[in-house]
């Protein structure tokens, strides 16, 4: 594929259906659940209704979407400056190393600087060797000294639960 036939662009309502479908494919690669039709509803709304909390981006090779990037700002309070966070960034399998997801991700790149960010970030599972030995291609720098954490949407109810009861001692 000649990377030039590459063509990036935002997603739009009609495209909902592909870009699930190629969120299926991630679940797939990653090992992960399938989103369940709840969650495609939500993923839909979020993008493309009346407030969007993210921004699709598609890659097309000859009229076929074969990946895409969701991107959402947040921001930096030491920068005073926003982040561009890239949430996912997924190329099918039968279009990888042929310039689809280097599309997709310099595109990001150059949204992040048209916005003024500070910086732009994204996370990597450790088992994805090739996601990592692609952005670190890039220049991307792992955070050493940053550790993830996260509270899942059980863990919130349980936490507000408890601090509805009066039982959180932090």
């Amino acid at each position: 594929m000649n990377p030039a036939a590459i063509h990036i662009r935002p997603a739009t309502v009609s495209d909902g259906e592909a870009w699930l479908s190629l969120i299926d494919a991630l679940a797939d690669y990653e090992k992960l659940p399938r989103p369940d039709a709840a969650a495609r509803q939500r993923l839909l709304v979020d993008a493309f209704g009346e407030r969007p909390r993210t921004e699709v981006t598609l890659a097309e090779f000859e009229g076929r979407v074969v990946g895409y990037a969701i991107t959402f700002c947040t921001y930096s309070s030491f920068l005073a400056l926003p982040t561009l966070y890239l949430e996912d960034l997924f190329v099918l399998e039968s279009h990888r190393g042929q310039g689809a997801g280097y599309r997709l991700f310099t595109h990001c790149v150059e949204e992040a600087h048209r916005r003024g960010c500070g910086r732009m970030e994204w996370q990597v599972l450790d088992w994805n060797r090739p996601a990592i030995e692609f952005y670190e291609k890039l220049g991307a720098k792992q955070l050493k000294e940053w550790l993830s954490y996260r509270l899942v949407r059980e863990d919130l109810e349980a936490l507000l639960m408890g601090k509805a009861a009066g039982q959180a001692s932090a």
